[in-house]
């Protein structure tokens, strides 16, 4: 499987390859778990993702389409985020501790991480009903392959190359703005919006690799490493929330402090690297790039 544009093949048939595929691979990994349930809920919550930005890029060609079947997958992956959620909190207080500044440090957030685990599996020892979330889940990604059969496209090459190009400039332009929005504040909404956009950006190169190889992997790498650091940045954020509504978490008032200025110390880190990766990421004007897209379509088509 292939989450790549094939500029040889009709735009519509080849967009709805790209999103079949990804609905395949979730049905396959919730229906048979070769990992265990949390990590198939994972996997396809990442297939979710791709199709998601897959979408995105072809906005303007198919608003109503866009908006239904965005609205559709989101409520799906929703539907799978409780015990995951949980987990992704463990993984961000281990990474906390892998960067703790001293051995007192070291343990208070050693005492984080096992009031983490510990409610992890009691979120997932409770959810007696994700059986039947899997089940509902995967009619659902039938249902929404099914709508993905029914749209079509202008597949004439010019045609096509606009559309990429005017979804290409979108998402660009929408980055620029969240990235300036990150230089000007240090809110968490800011970041998770640049993120978010950083994401989609990620996925747009993956699905034009074939127009220029080495330069779309190149920058979609740059791109997923500024994901990376906006990632571990929402998760701190989402961990402060966490804690703020249940200070037992974080044990007692020493361990409870110590948790505080690992988060603050760590944020402050991250956002300037996040800034710095964006300002590289988003280096080209939205008009400039999106035309070389443009011009690199038509050229790998012919």
């Amino acid at each position: 499987m292939s989450y790549a544009f094939r500029p040889s093949r009709s735009f519509t048939d080849d967009f709805s390859r790209v999103g079949a595929e990804q609905f395949e691979q979730a049905i396959e990994l919730l229906r048979l778990c070769p990992d265990g349930v949390h990590e198939a809920i994972h996997g396809a919550r990442k297939c979710f993702k791709r199709v998601r930005a897959l979408y995105r890029l072809v906005a303007a060609d198919a608003p109503l389409f866009q908006r239904q079947e965005n609205a559709r997958i989101r409520d799906m992956a929703r539907n799978l985020s409780t015990v995951r959620d949980a987990a992704a909190l463990v993984e961000n207080a281990r990474y906390l501790h892998e960067g703790a500044r001293s051995d007192d440090e070291e343990k208070a957030l050693d005492h984080v991480c096992s009031r983490l685990l510990e409610r992890r599996d009691r979120i997932a020892a409770s959810e007696t009903d994700l059986d039947d979330r899997i089940a509902a889940t995967i009619v659902n990604c039938e249902q929404a392959m099914a709508a993905l059969a029914h749209v079509s496209f202008d597949d004439r090459r010019r045609r096509t190359a606009d559309r990429l190009a005017k979804g290409w400039r979108r998402t660009l332009k929408r980055a620029a703005r969240a990235r300036d929005a990150c230089e000007a504040s240090t809110e968490a909404a800011a970041f998770h919006e640049l993120r978010k956009r950083a994401q989609d950006y990620r996925m747009h190169l993956a699905l034009m690799h074939e127009a220029w190889p080495s330069a779309m992997e190149a920058k979609r790498l740059d791109a997923k490493a500024l994901v990376d650091v906006l990632g571990h940045l929402n998760d701190l954020d989402v961990m402060t929330s966490v804690v703020n509504e249940n200070p037992g978490l974080a044990g007692n008032s020493q361990d409870q402090a110590y948790l505080i200025s690992a988060v603050i110390a760590r944020q402050e880190t991250l956002r300037l690297a996040a800034r710095d990766r964006a300002r590289n990421v988003f280096l080209d004007a939205p008009d400039d790039e999106s035309r070389t897209v443009r011009l690199l379509w038509l050229e790998a088509s012919r």
